[in-house]
């Protein structure tokens, strides 16, 4: 039987999170999430972007796992096209996202335009966590107001304190905006199809990084969603002649 993700349940109707409850949990996530810019600022600032670059980076894309993509292509010498075509695809995952939370959130037209540029891996996190659509919309909220403004505040901190630190390498501060990503990641990946997807994407990604240019392995890890896709066409497939058989 095919495997399927359930919709997200909206009870509006019910008692639901207590309002307190739901901005509590969304502080926490945009609070510790928010102070991992700084590892960002550093990180680009290191890499050679200047302070202003990095902060228009963080203004207008903010999306941290694409940010220290392109970043960490660049540093590695990498070519820029490369770069930022690595981090747009991991970027366009905030597309797939909307989908799910416009039928969540269901907020008026007017401010949709808005809404999407906080349609991160955080925000979508807390808002699918919530029993109601009310709870939804505060934890959505809450979540990017504060990581909004936090992020772009630790980053303008980190990308000025880039030369006093010094080697961000040695620091290991290019791996935060990494591990957080992976840590809200983890808990997310229910299914085998999305367990299996994602540990091919990592073994693709890290196997082809020694041989390929910056950049280009985190390109080639998308192949592992068509590869587990027929994958499981065949086995189906298989199945059903075997059924047919008997």
């Amino acid at each position: 039987m095919a495997e399927q993700t359930a919709p997200p349940v909206i009870r509006d109707g019910s008692p639901g999170k207590p309002d307190a409850a739901v901005v509590r949990d969304a502080l926490g996530v945009g609070v510790a999430v928010g102070l991992s810019g700084f590892a960002f600022g550093v990180t680009s600032a290191g890499s050679g972007l200047s302070v202003l670059q990095t902060c228009v980076l963080s203004l207008l894309v903010f999306t941290g796992a694409s940010q220290f993509a392109l970043v960490g292509a660049l540093a590695a010498g990498g070519n820029p096209f490369t770069a930022a075509a690595g981090a747009f695809f991991l970027g366009t995952r905030n597309a797939f996202y909307g989908l799910r939370l416009s039928q969540l959130l269901a907020l008026p037209k007017a401010v949709r335009p808005f809404a999407a540029h906080w349609v991160i891996d955080e925000t979508t996190a807390v808002s699918l966590a919530q029993p109601s659509r009310r709870a939804a919309r505060i934890g959505f909220t809450v979540t990017g107001i504060t990581l909004y403004a936090l992020w772009n505040v630790t980053t303008l901190l980190g990308a000025l304190g880039a030369e006093a630190i010094g080697d961000t390498a040695a620091w290991g501060l290019d791996a935060a905006g990494p591990a957080v990503f992976l840590a809200l990641l983890a808990p997310m990946l229910k299914s085998a199809t999305e367990r299996a997807t994602a540990g091919i994407a990592v073994l693709l990604g890290l196997g082809l990084l020694p041989v390929l240019p910056a950049g280009v392995p985190v390109l080639a890890a998308a192949l592992a969603a068509p590869a587990v896709l027929w994958a499981q066409g065949r086995r189906r497939a298989s199945t059903g002649r075997e059924k047919d058989s008997r």
